[in-house]
């Protein structure tokens, strides 16, 4: 997948806490002790398929971070 982020840093879901709309997704940066956060709604979550352990790409860009996963 293309993208103009400049910032792509491989991570690890670590937790997602799901709420009616809104999904909040926890990731560890992979070889660091950095972690982050990315809020999506539920049905991006999904789309995603994204569960705890899953490798994604957090990008970086302005106030936004995105989780693409590979």
């Amino acid at each position: 997948m293309k993208h103009g982020a400049r910032n792509d840093i491989p991570a690890t879901v670590t937790a997602i806490k799901r709420g009616g709309v809104m999904a909040q997704v926890e990731v560890q940066l992979v070889g660091t002790t950095y972690r982050m956060a990315s809020v999506m709604t539920v049905d991006s979550l999904e789309e995603l398929g994204l569960e705890e352990g899953d490798t994604v790409h957090v990008l970086a860009k302005a106030v936004n971070v995105l989780l693409v996963k590979p």
